[in-house]
């Protein structure tokens, strides 16, 4: 168990589920988190938690050590500027999980001195099961460790340059979208063949679940996989193929690139 106090600034729905994810995995008791929102009942089931709600920021920063900030990209500035008298670079430690908003651009906002990280999370990370991208500026290695054990609990966390943030917002964030929009396929597809709405969504998305696995505990290539069940004159090429042609594997990749192009723009 850490001992330190922990304050999400903005309790929207990624700021919530970062609140469930330290909850469940025993990273932080109730008693350690704050979370902010200016609508604090929408914040009901974190409070019957034992979780501190509040629509005071300042007080949150003031009374916490580790500060997320999961704001809306097109206020973090306004917000944060309001709010810069109450960080401590001595004390804090400060956590954004805020899309395009650059550690430059939190620097500016703090002391030089203060420890700033990037963090990209996804949704999962209510379940304990995101894969969460970090970069840090002016932080000790015990202050990366730490952060990296936080975002550890809640599934995986991987550093990256910071120029790589953008990407693995779309990747991973976007990413989770993507995944569901294919486990709604296909289930609309079962559907098709036979099965009733609810055994199709459960065969899909265990189906999916069981890919990745397959992947990240054998730490093998997926076409490794995929020669696996694709026999000769077999069911599986001849589905695999007839996606192929009409633009399954293009499609996903366009609708990545263009996720991308429009972060930049």
């Amino acid at each position: 168990m850490n001992s330190n106090k922990i304050a999400i600034i903005g309790g929207g729905n990624l700021g919530a589920a970062i609140a469930e994810g330290l909850l469940k995995s025993g990273f932080a008791t109730p008693a350690q988190i704050t979370v902010t929102r200016r609508n604090v009942d929408r914040l009901a089931t974190l409070k019957e938690a034992g979780v501190t709600v509040t629509s005071n920021n300042q007080s949150a920063i003031e009374n916490n050590d580790v500060i997320i900030v999961a704001l809306k990209p097109y206020n973090v500035k306004e917000v944060l500027e309001g709010l810069k008298q109450s960080f401590n670079p001595e004390k804090h430690i400060i956590i954004s999980v805020v899309t395009g908003v650059s550690l430059k651009d939190l620097s500016a906002i703090f002391n030089n001195n203060t420890p700033v990280f990037r963090a990209m999370p996804n949704t999962a990370i209510a379940i304990q099961e995101s894969v969460t991208c970090l970069c840090s500026v002016n932080a000790t290695n015990a202050k990366v460790n730490y952060v990296t054990d936080l975002f550890n609990q809640l599934g995986i966390s991987i550093s990256i340059d910071e120029k790589l943030m953008d990407a693995a917002t779309v990747l991973g964030a976007c990413g989770i979208a993507y995944a569901l929009r294919f486990i709604r396929a296909a289930t609309q597809g079962g559907i098709e063949i036979g099965f009733d709405a609810k055994t199709a969504s459960l065969i899909a998305a265990q189906t999916v679940k069981g890919a990745a696995e397959l992947l990240l505990k054998g730490n093998r290539h997926p076409e490794e996989e995929i020669d696996k069940v694709t026999t000769p004159k077999g069911c599986t090429i001849v589905g695999l193929n007839e996606m192929e042609h009409r633009g399954f594997s293009s499609s996903l990749i366009r609708g990545i690139g263009a996720s991308y192009n429009k972060i930049g723009s």
